[in-house]
């Protein structure tokens, strides 16, 4: 069966996922420490006020994060959930921040700007936010984000489409396998798109295809262990001029229906948890 084929079959199975109730039912309460991590003040105000949206506390629960953890953070832009990782790991994990590129010259001002707040934060107050290490991943050149077989944990929040529009979406799941012990865990966040909505489309909206990822981190050998509803948007139509960018934080169109988009909030998104067997 060709890939392209392959693809659209797997679309007309996304349907059989797990799907786990509101309440995530049967875990335990999150522990203290990460309550006091994500209710921390220190974190920057802007960050805290997408709390309503992104729902750190219960996002990082269903992946089952523990403070003992080796945990890997893709593509952390300026740190929105590395605030909050960073001093929960502090004492007894560790966190590995893997940027797009580190160092040296990066040409884009964009993601130059980005690793340069990322360093100064991270590397900058030990006290508070421990040891972070800083690797790259940028596929196909730099794709050890950690010692193999060393991570407990591995998460992406919203840059699956990213990697689909650079085309190594595929290398990038191999990797994560790669950096994950047997029995961790891949946790992603993504928006979700309308059913079969193609490739094409998500490279020009940024809306991924649920049953897309599912068998992205299927080819790569890992088996999916659930999914969570906390990050769902019902009011997210996904028909937007400038795809999710429309939406907050972004709001690509600036004032031109600004009240609208801010009603609907950020987007509809996937919460999904792989393990490497």
């Amino acid at each position: 069966m060709s890939g392209i084929m392959r693809y659209f079959v797997l679309l007309g199975l996304g349907c059989l996922g797990i799907c786990l109730p509101p309440a995530f039912g049967g875990q335990k309460a999150a522990d203290p420490g990460l309550a006091a991590a994500v209710a921390d003040p220190g974190r920057t105000p802007e960050f805290r006020a997408r709390d309503r949206y992104r729902h750190p506390l219960q996002t990082l629960r269903f992946f089952g994060i523990r403070p003992d953890m080796t945990v890997v953070e893709i593509w952390p832009g300026r740190g929105w959930y590395s605030e909050i990782l960073a001093p929960y790991l502090k004492d007894k994990g560790h966190l590995y921040a893997a940027v797009p590129q580190a160092g040296g010259e990066i040409a884009n001002a964009e993601v130059r700007a980005d690793f340069e707040a990322f360093s100064r934060k991270f590397t900058g107050d030990a006290a508070h936010y421990g040891s972070v290490t800083i690797t790259q991943f940028k596929p196909p050149e730099h794709v050890q984000i950690c010692p193999p077989g060393s991570a407990d944990l591995v998460l992406t929040f919203r840059n699956v489409h990213n990697w689909i529009a650079a085309g190594y979406e595929q290398d990038a799941f191999k990797a994560f396998y790669a950096a994950l012990k047997p029995g961790g865990v891949l946790g992603v966040v993504e928006h979700r798109a309308r059913p079969y909505t193609t490739l094409e489309q998500t490279r020009n909206s940024g809306y991924v295809n649920e049953a897309y990822i599912k068998a992205l981190a299927a080819n790569a050998g890992f088996r999916f262990a659930g999914a969570s509803p906390v990050n769902d948007n019902p009011k997210d139509t996904k028909d937007y001029p400038e795809g999710v960018w429309t939406l907050p934080p972004t709001l690509t169109l600036g004032g031109k229906d600004k009240a609208k988009y801010l009603a609907i909030g950020e987007s509809d998104r996937m919460t999904l948890k792989f393990v490497k067997p």
